[in-house]
């Protein structure tokens, strides 16, 4: 069973990120595992100045996507909020079903947490998200995509992150 859970996880190379696909045209985006690498990098760094429970922020981190290696990366385009937690909740139960049961709840645990940004690191790792988002897309900005086309990606990262350093990380990238 494990070994499914490990299939399942490396899925997760070839899923790409739908949201710069669907506004930016993109043919190859990176991959929703190139997203939880560079967030998990970022977020480790972020958490470990700012005194959190860095442990717990990476297994979130490695998490947080996690489903989409069998639901795809679903955009709020093609299904609701609300649809896109409760498919995902479904899934990430069934994804952890192939774990030794000890293993099994305590992810479970930790991605409740994360799901209802139930503590400090959760939070955080919500607004890592959108803070590795823009990263990506000034990579994007770098590499010819007019700025113009990305501001959204920009703009929501802006309107997202709350927490005084990643702010300040941001408005050096836009």
């Amino acid at each position: 069973m494990i070994n499914e859970f490990f299939k399942i996880t490396i899925n997760l190379k070839k899923i790409p990120r739908q949201g710069w696909k669907n506004k930016l045209g993109m043919t190859n985006p990176e991959s929703v595992a190139d997203h939880c690498f560079s967030m998990s990098v970022i977020a480790m760094v972020l958490s470990d100045l700012q005194n959190l429970d860095t442990t717990k922020v990476l297994k979130m981190a490695l998490m947080h996507d996690l489903a989409e290696s069998v639901t795809g990366d679903l955009t709020t385009n093609e299904i609701s909020k609300k649809e896109k937690k409760k498919l995902e909740n479904e899934t990430m139960k069934k994804i952890f079903n192939n774990l030794p049961d000890i293993l099994a709840e305590e992810y479970l645990s930790i991605w409740n947490e994360y799901q209802e940004r139930q503590t400090d690191e959760a939070v955080f790792l919500h607004e890592v998200d959108k803070l590795e988002m823009a990263f990506q897309a000034n990579v994007y900005a770098k590499e010819g995509i007019q700025k113009q086309t990305l501001q959204s990606f920009f703009d929501t990262a802006r309107n997202e992150i709350k927490n005084k350093r990643l702010i300040k990380i941001l408005s050096k990238l836009s």
